[in-house]
């Protein structure tokens, strides 16, 4: 009887602490408005610095698109709850194609699919860890994920080899670095200034892998 007990009342704390509080919502919302309007700004600076990485290798271009992973690390590490991720990288992109871009209704897919692979990397630590290795890691998911969708979206599959491997590869660091180490930097500023009091995030500043 003891052991029942115990056991339901773990799960019902667990089920507490998955469970999205208003304040959840309102500020995964805002991180998302915000993201997406850094999405427009970074759709003419990143855009600029992937066309010239490109030129000097095809491929290269990779490196520039981490800031647009960025959103699903920002709200995987702040609200920490299951689904976060995924929202605010999503809303980030609709805010953008809503607002107007050179891609249209493709950057909610893509937003989509980033948000997928981030979300899937604090899934896979039972959304316990929020450290600068998690971060990475799923900045790192997001980029992989990203790459996959423009094997279909942008026709990328019929490319060779070796502009895809080198894709990947600067895909993936870019997202390790511009979202996820970029991310836990800009979530630890944010909790030093006390705007993050209601989040655990707020109170994990100390928190480093």
């Amino acid at each position: 009887m003891h052991a029942t007990a115990a056991s339901s009342t773990i799960a019902r704390s667990g089920g507490r602490r998955f469970r999205w509080r208003v304040v959840d919502i309102v500020v995964a919302s805002v991180i998302g408005v915000a993201t997406g309007l850094v999405f427009l700004f970074w759709n003419n600076i990143g855009y600029a610095w992937f066309s010239a990485a490109d030129a000097v290798t095809p491929g290269l271009g990779g490196i520039a698109v981490g800031i647009w992973l960025i959103g699903g690390v920002l709200g995987g590490l702040i609200i920490r709850k299951p689904g976060a991720a995924l929202y605010v990288e999503l809303l980030a992109a609709v805010v953008s194609a809503l607002i107007g871009n050179q891609w249209g209704i493709e950057t909610i897919y893509s937003g989509l699919a980033q948000g997928l692979g981030a979300e899937l990397v604090f899934a896979a630590f039972g959304y316990k860890r929020f450290g600068v290795l998690p971060a990475a890691l799923a900045g790192a998911a997001a980029g992989a994920a990203a790459w996959t969708l423009e094997l279909f979206l942008s026709g990328n599959l019929q490319k060779s080899a070796e502009f895809l491997g080198l894709y990947f590869v600067a895909v993936v660091i870019s997202g390790a670095i511009l979202a996820g180490v970029l991310g836990w930097i800009v979530v630890r500023a944010l909790a030093a200034t006390g705007a993050l009091h209601r989040f655990a995030a707020g109170r994990d500043v100390g928190e480093r892998v």
